[in-house]
């Protein structure tokens, strides 16, 4: 019975417990041990048909990177990731598997594999150990720019340079990764697992440029003068979307990226440890919008009194990190929507008001509608509100230039070809700046495409 109970479970991650959590910005999943891992592994059906690769946006061969991690050879099982992946130890911690491979996962008798702790033990196994260095072609002659350091970035680098193209990244801030530096706390993405991707990604040939702002320092009209063959724009979306109520300018309001951020850049995570510079956090924390789940828990981490998350249909995040903020203390509270912020005569921000949604059939559409309830508003007391909207992307690059660049006007977004991810000649574009706010994945999977689209077009350019 013990057999059957290992076969159809899968096999647990330890964590940080809740007290110490709250105590630090220490990563909370500890990810596998060997043994754990092994075990995991075992689990394996090894299906025929596996809808988990399928179901994957870079379609790793998930099926024989789990093989070889039975076997041990774990090597060679990085190498298999790595096929598809250039991020591996990243992806397995932040990507939502469980919408993703993990949905086609056909251990129908037991859980599904965690393909995400696998992935993690694997990259991480490697970045100590060293990975291999693969071995790359003779120089091509043909230089590509990369605007914006972030997982498109970083992808459509690191495939390129395995082409033999000469690959130079400019990163408008003093440290590369974009979003995965500044935008992913601690707990969940340490900086440390992105600055040892980063390395490998240089030792492949890549040049890293910061505090260059392309637009601005730079434009892609001189990226080309300086004789760069194409141009990449992977500059994502960071920009603020307010809600457009009365009291967002008030002090102690946030933006998500920017509270995000201001704690990244200014280090407040190893507060009072190394930094001295804490981001100010007091009271209750109102934090409005579904995607609030990463700027609740770091709150609490800073010292707030009570934080709670106002949304109107679903919270967007992660299954595990959902469940891992309610247990530190999160509330949450849905169908509610703000409509004033209210300050002090020092213009701090004092109280939130809201008000509450139902749900009704639209009788025209047949389609379900949030509309207000009448006597319905509540007032929630704030000392700090932070804005958890979509963000709109930066397209300052795009802008600034004499070329003919299509930005949308509902969305904001770069407009580029959706086979190749062409923007104008010999200038492409993917990632969140063209899709609009998405996950980690789904930027590297673009990134992957344009480096197809590019070289394509290096190769066959007189």
């Amino acid at each position: 019975m013990q057999i059957l109970d290992i076969r159809l479970k899968r096999v647990p991650m330890s964590e940080l417990s809740i007290e110490e959590r709250l105590k630090t910005f220490s990563e909370v999943a500890l990810g596998y041990s060997e043994e754990q891992a092994l075990a995991e592994a075992s689990r394996c059906l090894q299906c025929e048909n596996p809808l988990c690769i399928e179901m994957c946006p870079l379609h790793i061969d998930i099926k024989n990177f789990i093989k070889l991690i039975r076997k041990g050879a774990y090597e060679e099982a990085n190498e298999k990731i790595r096929e598809k992946n250039c991020l591996p130890s990243i992806c397995g911690r932040v990507c939502p598997q469980e919408k993703l491979c993990v949905m086609g996962c056909k251990n129908t008798i037991g859980d599904p594999i965690n393909i995400g702790a696998l992935e993690r033990f694997i990259a991480d196994w490697n970045l100590e150990k060293g990975i291999k260095i693969p071995d790359i072609p003779k120089f091509t002659g043909k230089s590509v720019a990369i605007v914006g350091s972030g997982p498109a970035g970083l992808s459509v680098a690191t495939e390129l340079a395995k082409m033999g193209h000469h690959i130079v990244i400019f990163e408008a801030l003093h440290e590369a990764g974009g979003v995965l530096i500044y935008g992913i706390p601690e707990f969940r993405l340490p900086k440390k697992i992105v600055r040892q991707e980063i390395e490998y990604i240089k030792k492949i040939g890549v040049e890293i440029k910061t505090n260059i702002i392309i637009g601005k320092t730079l434009t892609i009209d001189d990226l080309f003068d300086e004789g760069f063959d194409a141009i990449f724009l992977g500059t994502g979306a960071g920009l603020p979307k307010l809600l457009g109520i009365p009291g967002e300018n008030l002090c102690g309001v946030y933006s998500l990226n920017e509270f995000l951020i201001r704690i990244n850049l200014m280090n407040a995570y190893t507060f009072p440890y190394k930094s001295k510079t804490p981001i100010k956090v007091r009271g209750k924390v109102a934090v409005l919008g579904a995607r609030g789940m990463d700027a609740a828990r770091c709150a609490l981490r800073l010292g707030a009194e009570e934080v709670s998350i106002f949304y109107q249909r679903k919270i967007v995040g992660r299954v595990d990190d959902i469940r891992r903020g309610i247990e530190e203390g999160v509330k949450l509270q849905s169908l509610i929507k703000p409509i004033r912020l209210i300050g002090n005569e020092k213009r701090w921000v004092e109280q939130v008001e809201l008000i509450r949604l139902k749900q009704v059939v639209n009788s025209r559409t047949g389609k379900p509608k949030l509309i207000p309830e009448e006597s319905s508003r509540i007032f929630y007391n704030a000392e700090t509100v932070i804005i958890a909207t979509e963000h709109i992307p930066n397209t300052i690059a795009a802008t600034n230039t004499s070329r003919n660049i299509r930005i949308s006007n509902k969305q904001k977004t770069i407009i580029v070809d959706p086979e190749t991810l062409e923007a104008s000649n010999g200038i492409f574009a993917g990632g969140d700046v063209v899709s609009g706010a998405a996950t980690v994945i789904k930027a590297i999977e673009a990134g992957k495409r344009a480096a197809t689209s590019i070289n394509n077009y290096l190769m066959n350019k007189h």
